[in-house]
């Protein structure tokens, strides 16, 4: 057989004595390939990488800050509606002038902006005393469990990637946008008159579903100005919640400092057990020229 075998040829479509599933013993091993296609990741770029992560963290502690303040009336309803308001405006300029390469653009944008915006300013504004009596009949055990399940699966499935021409939106993003805005409203039905609920639910409009928008634009601008923007997100959550809670604050803190240098570390480091062969065993993939 050995000095038939070496007549042998690796092709299916030529007539041969041996069986389809043959293989040469001398050259079963010589194709072995160990992580072919293996691109190793460094340190840095990965923490650089996570601060889309910590950002989307700051915004939800951010917001359950807020709410507390409302909830207990220590906050002004009027202030965070002007609060957003003002936002809302510095958002989009900045949103303007990240984009302004962008060659799809014009009035008709610009309007079409205007109009939406407008159009969830004043649905809110109607649907408040609706949303201020939607959960009363439920206890405020499950509201505080339904809005923490909501919460982290608005982490779980929100969308970290950076920004791309014609880009689409992914389901999960919108999954999440949905689950963030669910919980808002549940939490907001907690509040005790309209106006606190309509500058609430504005506000988690403004967080979950306009800030992403804002946080894909800000990942391709330079590297200091992300560090930035994402060290000002998480002292003004870690502010916004000392005061109500130490324990909290320090969780936030611990959360934050994990995700953003422990875990790139652990794949960093966790790198070196990879090990995936691949041979001749493997389903043959077709070279197309």
């Amino acid at each position: 057989m050995s000095s038939e075998a070496d007549g042998w040829n690796k092709v299916l479509w030529e007539r041969q004595p041996f069986p389809d599933n043959y293989i040469h013993p001398h050259s079963f091993l010589s194709s072995l390939r160990r992580n072919p296609n293996f691109k190793p990741y460094t340190y840095w770029p990965l923490v650089l990488l996570c601060c889309a992560i910590t950002q989307h963290l700051a915004t939800i502690f951010t917001f359950l800050a807020v709410f507390v303040r409302l909830k207990e009336r220590w906050l002004d309803a009027r202030v965070l509606l002007w609060v957003s308001i003002v936002s809302f405006f510095g958002g989009y300029a900045m949103y303007e002038i990240l984009s302004y390469s962008n060659p799809v653009r014009g009035a008709f944008t610009r309007s079409n902006t205007i109009k939406s915006s407008l159009l969830v300013f004043l649905a809110l504004m109607g649907l408040s005393p609706v949303l201020r009596t939607l959960t009363a009949a439920t206890s405020s055990d499950s509201i505080w469990a339904l809005s923490a399940c909501l919460f982290f699966l608005n982490a779980l499935l929100a969308d970290y990637s950076s920004m791309k021409p014609l880009r689409q939106e992914r389901l999960t993003s919108v999954l999440s946008m949905n689950a963030a805005i669910s919980s808002s409203v549940v939490l907001a039905s907690r509040l005790p008159d309209d106006l606190a609920v309509f500058a609430l639910v504005l506000f988690a409009v403004q967080l979950f579903a306009l800030f992403p928008i804002l946080r894909h634009q800000l990942q391709v601008t330079p590297q200091v100005a992300q560090i930035l923007f994402t060290l000002t997100l998480c002292v003004l959550s870690f502010a916004l919640t000392l005061p109500l809670s130490v324990s909290v604050a320090y969780l936030y803190a611990g959360i934050s400092i994990t995700v953003t240098f422990v875990a790139p570390g652990v794949l960093v480091w966790a790198q070196k057990y990879k090990n995936e062969i691949r041979g001749p065993w493997d389903v043959a993939v077709p070279r197309l020229n």
